[in-house]
C-alpha cells in the first residue's frame, strides 16, 4: 500500500516561509509523478504544483508561481514544497498525492496545516 506522510506545516506571518516535506513508501515513490494539493476551510481541494519522476519538470498553479518551489529527492523518498512570501490565502491543509490520481487526497491522509496570519 502506498502511503505518504506530510510534515513541516506551521503558523507564520504574511511574507514568511515554510518548507513542507512528504515522505513516501520506499518502493513506490521513485516511480510516481507527484503533486501537492491543498484544502482551505470550507473549500474544495485545489492543485498547487506537480513534478515529474526525475524532478526535471514542474508545473505550478498561477496563484503560487514565483513563490513556491516543488522538488524531490528520490534517494530519500521525499517530496518537498518550499513556500516563500506566504499570504493569508495560502492558509490550508497541504497534502502530497500521486499526480495521476488527480486533484484529490488519499484515503486517510493527514496532511500538514499551514496557517498564515496578516
Amino acid at each position: 500500500q502506498v502511503r505518504f506522510v506530510e510534515s513541516g506545516g506551521g503558523s507564520v506571518q504574511s511574507g514568511g516561509s515554510l518548507r513542507l516535506s512528504c515522505l513516501g513508501s520506499e518502493f513506490a515513490f521513485s516511480s510516481l509523478p507527484m503533486s501537492w494539493v491543498r484544502q482551505a476551510p470550507g473549500k474544495g481541494v485545489e492543485w498547487v504544483a506537480d513534478i515529474s519522476i526525475s524532478g526535471d519538470t514542474a508545473h505550478y498553479a498561477r496563484f503560487v508561481e514565483g513563490r513556491f518551489t516543488i522538488s524531490r529527492d528520490n534517494a530519500k523518498y521525499t517530496l518537498y514544497l518550499q513556500m516563500n512570501d506566504l499570504r493569508p490565502d495560502d492558509t490550508a491543509v497541504y497534502y502530497c498525492t500521486p499526480r495521476d490520481l488527480g486533484i484529490t487526497t488519499l484515503p486517510g491522509a493527514q496532511g500538514t496545516q499551514v496557517t498564515v496570519s496578516s
